[in-house]
């Protein structure tokens, strides 16, 4: 009957894994409980990122643009011939750039900057009749965008210069370019085909990366490549894995392997535990699957470094196949060590099931995970190990019976003056480590990215000058109109901080498509300041020598350039997404949203030049006193994600505990404290350890002190059963497994991504720890058999 289950568990996660493609949710905020989710946040924030995720840019840069232009076409011709991999940015031509300005241009009277408002209320008919002759016979007074009677006052001309400062990029030559002190640097722009976190992505679009540049240094020895990209960091980081892989895993398979060898003497053994793992996570994914519908990555992560406990139950039969006598049949030994397992199981599953009574969906996807997944190996052991270790499967090795000996070395903990001393050294160590403990849950502590690509980066954003994607404001409304209302509110507020330095600027859809109210207002203003009888017109036509017929005529060119707001040929931004210049502002607009309140409409006002994160509550404080502004600052919100997860563990953990000495007690009575005092300990002293060395804590910590107990509680009944049946051969199943739980998880200390080494650093420790404490909390000394 186990063959026929584990036989459907294989073909179900066959059929999700390779015929439906599963991929595991990697959204954090999918952790957090439902009703502290926003539906709308999370759209805007999926809204920002995804453009960014899927953009690779590249910088080129020499002396003069001549040679930047030759590296640019260079680097250009060999993407060219992957368009199936890189969809590069096109071409621009006075053409298309003529067509950008084409629906602003017909609305041009409805468009006005706040100082182009401001200058209209304050400004007497002479400086606006002053200004229209500037404009029409100066050559230095700005760049002009069609004939000078369609904008004889400039306004559009210094709209649109507003629309440009909100980047330093430039077109020239069909490239955009930007500058930094005189020096040229072409922007490339590329979008990839598939998603940046493939890692077939990754091998095809960084090899073509290296033969652009490469091409582009041929052309120009001296040029300067600044890259940029999602894909970049992914790829290092694939690659940073692959390293580790080949070393801290191939090291940690073959220390296990060998360790198995000079024990059994057979590799049998660490095939059979293996198969036992490995049935616990298909049980563990395929129920969550069935339940959830999704199983997140960081399930996947936590889930199956816990079933690594499931490792002890395959172990600790083994060690006491060996040791039992040959005459005993597998079975009847099974029958003798079910307390023992059934109480490790137990044990293990309580721990695991207080994370189930969190808040937090997460944690119990996490709790579920790991619970099937132990209950699944259990089982393999229990039906088959019997089936497959017989009496003459296995033999003792001369490694095994030293090792079994070695246990007489310890001291037994007593109440005596040394065990005393031992206890004041070590409360003195744990209050000292731990009173310099500090936290840190910053989600940017978890991120390690290559020097090169982290200089990149920030040279990049310098130099474009783009706004982030994690730190913005969320504008709603119940409708288009509402939602510009409150923009237009909110950007009065920013104008201030921008003034002080605070911010550079800001993007918003506003800026491109006023409100219909503020369309309007803008219309009369322009219309009563510069169109009246006896306005700047009167004035201009009579410095050019025109009369009352010219004036009528400028008149009627202007009101007819731009239709009334009133007339429903307003620009809204429905219709001006649909244009070519919507392009680089498209994420700025989310429409009408769903919401569990109903649907409403939403945007987004995203600010550049946020590097001073000492400002964030000052803009935070901007939108507060407005109706449907909410600022979001998503290394915040998912910091304080950690946070709370790292908070919820701890109290789960201590909750554990207590769980577990309660079932103890019901076997050992009074002696149950014996099994749990070497993972507290050992806990205990990680957590000095960590403040000792100035390492803060985190949630990863926190996840590898519940595996720390899990494994400790183990070895702890395992010493106990011992005492209780005077069998060294449990000092055996002790050591293996904490040499096993060492080789896997403790080498993970050696990784160069911080989660990693976080849990392998506290593994390290901790197992150690256990592992060399947990014969102190023996009862009593084994009697040694005669060799």
């Amino acid at each position: 009957m186990w063959v026929l289950a584990v036989g459907l568990l294989l073909a179900h996660n066959g059929y999700l894994w390779l015929v439906k493609g599963v991929v595991p949710d990697t959204d954090i905020l999918a952790l957090l409980p439902v009703q502290q989710r926003d539906p709308v946040l999370q759209q805007a924030f999926t809204h920002m990122v995804d453009a960014a995720q899927q953009r690779v840019i590249v910088l080129v840069g020499a002396d003069d643009w001549e040679h930047a232009r030759s590296a640019a076409d260079a680097y250009n011709a060999v993407l060219a011939k992957h368009a199936d991999v890189l969809q590069t940015g096109m071409r621009l031509s006075e053409q298309s750039q003529q067509d950008w300005l084409a629906p602003s241009q017909q609305m041009r009277l409805s468009l006005l900057t706040p100082s182009q408002q401001d200058a209209l209320r304050a400004q007497p008919a002479k400086y606006w009749s002053d200004t229209a002759l500037q404009q029409l016979y100066s050559p230095f007074s700005g760049p002009k965008l069609g004939a000078w009677q369609d904008d004889p006052f400039g306004l559009f001309s210094g709209w649109v210069q507003a629309r440009a400062q909100e980047t330093p990029v430039r077109p020239r030559d069909g490239y955009l370019f930007v500058e930094d002190k005189g020096r040229p640097y072409i922007v490339l722009l590329m979008t990839l085909r598939e998603p940046a976190f493939s890692m077939a992505t990754q091998r095809a679009v960084l090899p073509l990366l290296e033969q652009a540049g490469a091409a582009a240094r041929q052309a120009l020895p001296s040029v300067e490549l600044v890259s940029a990209g999602v894909v970049l960091h992914a790829g290092a980081g694939s690659a940073q894995a692959s390293r580790e892989m080949s070393t801290i895993g191939v090291g940690s398979l073959l220390g296990i392997i060998l360790l198995m060898w000079l024990t059994f003497r057979s590799l049998r053994p660490i095939g059979l535990i293996m198969l036992s793992i490995a049935v616990g996570c298909l049980g563990a994914f395929s129920v969550c699957w069935l339940i959830f519908g999704q199983v997140h990555l960081l399930t996947l992560v936590f889930g199956a470094s816990l079933i690594g406990v499931a490792q002890d139950y395959g172990i600790y039969f083994l060690c006491n196949r060996v040791s039992a006598d040959r005459k005993l049949d597998s079975r009847q030994l099974l029958r003798r060590l079910m307390p023992g397992l059934l109480l490790t199981l137990t044990a293990a599953v309580i721990g695991y099931v207080g994370l189930a009574l969190t808040p937090f969906p997460g944690l119990r996807q996490m709790a579920l995970f790991s619970v099937i997944g132990l209950l699944f190996a259990w089982l393999t052991v229990i039906f088959w190990f019997p089936a497959l270790v017989s009496a003459v499967t296995l033999n003792s090795s001369s490694f095994a019976a030293w090792f079994g000996q070695t246990r007489r070395h310890w001291p037994l903990l007593k109440w005596n003056g040394a065990s005393l001393l031992a206890l004041l050294l070590f409360a003195s160590f744990a209050l000292t480590g731990i009173a310099r403990l500090k936290v840190n849950d910053d989600i940017r502590s978890l991120q390690t990215p290559p020097k090169a690509l982290l200089a990149d980066q920030i040279k990049l954003g310098k130099l474009l000058d783009a706004p982030t994607p994690v730190q913005f404001y969320l504008v709603r409304g119940a409708s288009a109109e509402q939602v510009l209302q409150r923009e237009e509110a909110l950007k009065q507020k920013l104008e201030p901080l921008i003034a002080r330095h605070v911010i550079n600027g800001y993007q918003a859809m506003s800026s491109w498509t006023p409100s219909l109210q503020a369309q309007q207002a803008n219309r009369t203003l322009v219309t009563q300041a510069l169109l009246a009888p006896d306005g700047p017109l009167k004035a201009v036509a009579a410095q050019l020598g025109e009369d009352q017929g010219w004036i009528r005529q400028m008149r009627e060119r202007a009101l007819s350039g731009a239709a009334s707001a009133n007339g429903g040929q307003a620009l809204t931004p429905e219709a001006f997404l649909k244009t070519a210049a919507s392009e680089p502002s498209r994420h700025l607009w989310l429409g009408k949203v769903d919401s569990p309140e109903g649907a409403v409409y939403a945007s987004i006002v995203a600010l550049r030049g946020v590097d001073n994160y000492a400002n964030l509550p000052l803009l935070q404080q901007a939108g507060e006193q407005l109706a449907g502004v909410q600022w979001v600052d998503k290394v915040s919100e998912i910091s304080s994600v950690l946070g709370h997860y790292r908070q919820y563990m701890g109290w789960v953990l201590l909750g554990a505990y207590a769980a577990i000495f309660l079932l103890l007690f019901a076997r050992y009575r009074f002696a149950a404290w014996r099994v749990l005092a070497p993972p507290a300990l050992a806990s205990i002293a990680t957590l000095a350890v960590l403040g000792l060395i100035g390492q803060p804590l985190q949630l990863f910590h926190v996840l590898a002190l519940m595996l720390i107990l899990g494994l400790g509680v183990d070895y702890g009944i395992f010493m106990q059963e011992q005492s209780l049946q005077r069998d060294r051969f449990a000092w055996l199943t002790v050591g293996l497994s904490a040499a096993s739980a060492l080789l896997s998880f403790g080498l993970l200390a050696l990784s160069g991504t911080p989660p990693l080494h976080a849990f392998g650093f506290t593994m390290l420790i901790g197992i150690a720890v256990v592992w060399m404490i947990a014969p102190c909390f023996s009862q009593d000394s084994p009697k040694e058999e005669k060799q």
